[in-house]
């Protein structure tokens, strides 16, 4: 849905809740993920995004703030069994820091055309949020694919019950990186066409960039730790 004032008009404190805060780089040592978890925070960022592994490291530093945690699970491939991505997704889920759950669609399967079990798949990833309340967002790796199977996608997420469709994971290799760029975003939003919310991430590098999306009416936008003092001209 598009704001109701214009992104350069609105407040610093406006636009952090537009960012997921990505601290999702696995060199990352514990300290360096608590220093940008803090950091996102202290800004007023939607959610920070972790690994599923620093649940109970960073829980603390989000408690009693505008900020939760997103953990990204079966990240950046997609590709482990249904089975296991529930799992993942019920570890993380049961915490009450979190906000929502990043999950990423087995695109794979989407290159070949294999739609019926990416909708099965993620019938089963989306029940298990929505059982502990959170909600899901699919990330499909746009930039692997062409628009048809961006489309399908759209369609399997609707029909699953996702909360959000996603653009990139950021780690894709063999590829040109473009991540979210406009006309990605605005086929996901015609796609979807209000029936779930759009997340744009992957190369959202400038400010021009992350204030053209909010204007365009994006949801959510997943920023590096190197960018968000970019976009938010700090």
């Amino acid at each position: 849905m598009k704001p109701a004032k214009k992104a350069s008009e609105m407040t610093t404190r406006e636009l952090a809740a537009y960012i997921d805060y990505s601290v999702l780089k696995p060199e990352f040592t514990e300290e360096q993920i608590v220093e940008l978890t803090r950091d996102g925070v202290r800004l007023g960022c939607a959610t920070i995004c972790i690994n599923p592994g620093y649940m109970e490291l960073c829980g603390p530093y989000v408690k009693g703030s505008d900020t939760m945690l997103c953990p990204v699970c079966d990240f950046p491939f997609g590709a482990s069994s249904t089975e296991s991505k529930v799992q993942q997704i019920e570890q993380v889920a049961k915490y009450d820091t979190v906000k929502e759950v990043d999950i990423v669609a087995n695109f794979g399967w989407a290159r070949a055309g294999l739609y019926d079990k990416i909708t099965e798949q993620l019938k089963a990833c989306v029940a298990a949020a929505h059982k502990y309340g959170r909600e899901i967002k699919v990330i499909f790796e746009t930039d692997a694919l062409t628009e048809e199977q961006i489309r399908r996608l759209c369609r399997c997420c609707v029909e699953a019950g996702a909360d959000f469709v996603k653009s990139s994971t950021g780690f894709l290799t063999g590829f040109e990186a473009k991540g979210a760029t406009p006309e990605v975003v605005k086929m996901m939003m015609e796609e979807v066409d209000g029936k779930c919310k759009v997340k744009g991430s992957g190369c959202i590098r400038t400010r021009e960039h992350f204030l053209q999306l909010i204007d365009m009416g994006i949801d959510r936008m997943g920023i590096g730790y190197k960018s968000v003092p970019v976009v938010l001209d700090l």
